[in-house]
């Protein structure tokens, strides 16, 4: 069994010259691993969700944010297009996939990336290992979601702040 390896990093994201095995993960105070969230936003402000496989160890059969951890040596836009091409097909590139924010948590630093595509659901290619099923939403659709308990809870300072970005975005854009 293929076991990912880490990259060690402090707060500012700097490498600290050592790796951690994924299944044996142990970071002291002031270590972190770097994670991916992707998300998809339709040109008139829709949101692409998908569904976590319901094989998956952690938060089978969820509702949760495309992404995943860094592999050791990638940086934050190579894991954030890999894993959106791994889990759902899509192709990005550095004029198409944009960093939104970075929130430090317990032991990983969090870059969310925003991507905008129309592609329909048919058309996505999903990674059955991880992903069960994708749709497309409104905001607002999001927002009950998400109060309603009917998506993962990523915490209020994320969900504050995912909101305000594709609110912002969707300004710009109608």
């Amino acid at each position: 069994m293929f076991f990912e390896r880490w990259d060690v990093l402090d707060e500012n994201g700097k490498f600290l010259g050592k790796t951690v095995m994924r299944n044996k993960a142990y970071f002291k105070p002031g270590e972190y691993h770097l994670v991916v969230h992707i998300w998809v936003v339709s040109s008139d402000g829709k949101v692409l969700l998908q569904r976590r496989s319901d094989t998956k160890k952690l938060m089978p059969g969820e509702w949760a944010a495309t992404g995943g951890a860094a592999i050791s040596g990638e940086d934050s836009f190579t894991a954030a297009s890999r894993e959106l091409r791994e889990e759902l097909g899509i192709k990005s590139d550095e004029t198409t996939l944009k960093k939104i924010l970075r929130l430090k948590r317990r032991n990983s630093l969090l870059d969310i990336w925003m991507i905008v595509s129309d592609l329909p659901v048919e058309a996505l290619k999903l990674q059955k290992s991880e992903v069960a099923e994708a749709k497309w939403v409104s905001l607002d659709e999001f927002k009950k979601m998400v109060k309603e308990n009917k998506f993962h809870n990523y915490g209020r300072e994320y969900f504050e702040r995912l909101f305000e970005k594709i609110s912002h975005y969707k300004g710009e854009n109608q």
